[in-house]
């Protein structure tokens, strides 16, 4: 069974905090000085549309961007009537049928704007290919009154050699 997530991302998320701390909070400006708890969140948000699209909840997933997403994969880009229509129920099965490692994750914060880069290792099945291979993701999120949302998605991968 795979450790949640959630736990990972949280858990990279507030070594990350701990780890820049004092050298960010003393040189960021009050208009974008960002708190732990920020970084934390948004964090949280990405773990949770992850967790989402691997429980087949559509409806969360889509919850989570912003009307005007951007998101570019594969050379080609979809906003979200577009990526509702055609690749979420995709990306649902591909999360349900391969399992995802983080390598790396980093959380920048910068006033009402966020982002989350990742990258990792996938393993497992899909329509019956095998699937090995390295891939990264930047998500881009804005601060939305007092929430997060998903403003922009870049993903790449390649097979693992």
């Amino acid at each position: 069974m795979k450790p949640p997530y959630t736990m990972r991302v949280l858990l990279v998320a507030a070594m990350l905090f701990v780890s820049t701390r004092g050298a960010s909070a003393q040189a960021a400006t009050p208009a974008t000085r960002s708190t732990g708890a920020d970084s934390a969140a948004v964090a949280a948000v990405v773990s949770t549309f992850h967790n989402a699209l691997a429980g087949g909840d559509s409806a969360r997933a889509l919850s989570l961007l912003d009307t005007a997403v951007l998101i570019l994969e594969s050379g080609d880009q979809e906003r979200l009537p577009e990526y509702r229509a055609h690749h979420l129920p995709a990306d649902i099965e591909f999360a349900r049928s391969t399992h995802t490692t983080s390598t790396s994750l980093q959380v920048s914060v910068r006033g009402d704007v966020a982002w989350v880069a990742t990258t990792g290792t996938t393993l497992g099945n899909f329509r019956g290919r095998a699937v090995n291979s390295s891939s990264a993701e930047l998500m881009v999120l804005a601060r939305v009154g007092h929430e997060w949302r998903i403003a922009a998605i870049h993903w790449s991968s390649h097979a693992r050699r």
